[in-house]
């Protein structure tokens, strides 16, 4: 029986120099794999610890082991993929930080690159003001291409994340059944530029087929696969011109039926979908509304669904639960605390966007949660703060929604 307001996070917490710099020298080949996993476990064994010891419910390995190369912290969630899936060949092009330009047509949905997302060119001013606090200091990176068969070949590198949280966890006594491990969703890999296949729905379903490996070698492990699909919301600012809603639901659709066949023989119970807006730190007046997407997103056959619930441009969604039924068996996990501020949200208000959630969908219902990943986005001592907030604002709504 639940008696209290449960909390996890969306995935990346902060690297420490320490990682980072083995990182770089993993990438540079100047140590060995082995060299290199015995820094990366002591590594997770103590994010985990801290995690443990701050009261977190349902916890992770911090995406560490998700490699990337350079010795800046700006995340993982997407390129950790170019070394686990085949049919890839590197480029030198950085697909966000070039200015190509792509228009889509009506029912031909084409994802356009950074420079020429419609919220930067709303605020072109800002965005070229390095004194503006949009960027966040985003190393350029050389991005793959589609140009062949996709395959999975992270099964290496899957079964060593499965294990240094399997060993973490057990050192600090903690369930492996409350612990989590995130991945690609199929429509996210997919964004890479495609030199493969005939169509865009082929590509998206050949991911999927690819990353089931690394999904059903987390749940099998006896942990909880979240995926990863911010492009069910956040591409929706990087079509130009901008879509119908009809027509974006349809590319989302496709997205979510490549997700359900990739996920079909896994426990229900063990998966949950994170979406989001995006982590640039931007004003977001073209982002696309909840309510507009929720149908689509709720399609998918998964056991909860985490979304930003206290970003300044989507805090008031909660309501849309007010008119959407949540699947049976499925629960929510909003954010509130905010990924995109250096402010730490008090614990009365986290409490008070929490029990705003519970009292629409049940508090059995609601885990609390973070926006987005805190890694790269925020200073360490920040992103723990939050953290900590996070855990005393559930322990202020659990004793006023279970007495």
């Amino acid at each position: 029986m639940i008696d209290k307001i449960r909390t996890t996070h969306v995935g990346s917490l902060p690297r420490t120099p320490e990682l980072l710099n083995a990182n770089t020298r993993f990438s540079n080949g100047e140590i060995t794999r082995e060299e290199f996993l015995a820094i990366l476990q002591t590594s997770v064994d103590d994010v985990v610890r801290r995690q443990h010891e701050l009261g977190l419910d349902i916890i992770n390995e911090g995406e560490y082991g998700h490699i990337t190369s350079g010795a800046v912290d700006y995340g993982a969630w997407w390129n950790y993929t170019f070394t686990r899936l085949g049919g890839l060949t590197m480029t030198d092009t950085d697909r966000w930080a070039n200015a190509e330009v792509v228009r889509s047509t009506p029912g031909n949905i084409r994802l356009t690159s950074f420079p020429d997302r419609r919220d930067r060119a709303a605020f072109s001013e800002a965005y070229e003001d390095p004194e503006s606090g949009i960027f966040t200091g985003r190393a350029k990176v050389a991005n793959p291409e589609f140009t062949g068969p996709v395959t999975y070949i992270g099964q290496e590198q899957v079964d060593a994340d499965v294990q240094l949280l399997t060993t973490a966890l057990d050192k600090v006594g903690h369930n492996r059944k409350d612990a989590f491990v995130a991945a690609i969703a199929p429509g996210s890999a997919a964004r890479l530029t495609n030199k493969a296949y005939d169509t865009d729905e082929e590509l998206v379903f050949a991911c999927g087929a690819a990353l089931a490996h690394e999904y059903k070698a987390i749940t099998d492990a006896g942990f909880t696969v979240q995926f990863d699909a911010p492009e069910l919301a956040e591409a929706w600012d990087q079509v130009n011109p901008e879509p119908t809603v009809a027509d974006y639901q349809a590319w989302i659709r496709v997205r979510i039926d490549a997700l359900n066949e990739a996920i079909k023989d896994l426990p229900k119970e063990q998966t949950r979908l994170h979406i989001c807006w995006g982590s640039w730190h931007g004003p977001h007046t073209t982002d696309i509304p909840f309510a507009d997407i929720i149908d689509e997103v709720l399609r998918a056959e998964v056991g909860g669904f985490t979304f930003e619930g206290a970003s300044p441009r989507h805090a008031h969604e909660w309501r849309v639960w007010q008119d959407h039924q949540l699947p049976a068996g499925s629960l929510i996990y909003p954010g509130v605390v905010c990924h995109s501020t250096n402010i730490v949200e008090h614990p009365r208000t986290v409490a008070d966007r929490i029990i705003s959630f519970a009292n629409v969908v049940g508090p059995e219902n609601v885990v609390a949660s973070t926006d987005c990943g805190l890694g790269g986005r925020l200073h360490h001592q920040i992103a723990w703060a939050k953290l900590q907030s996070l855990v005393e604002g559930a322990e202020i709504a659990s004793k006023e929604l279970f007495g």
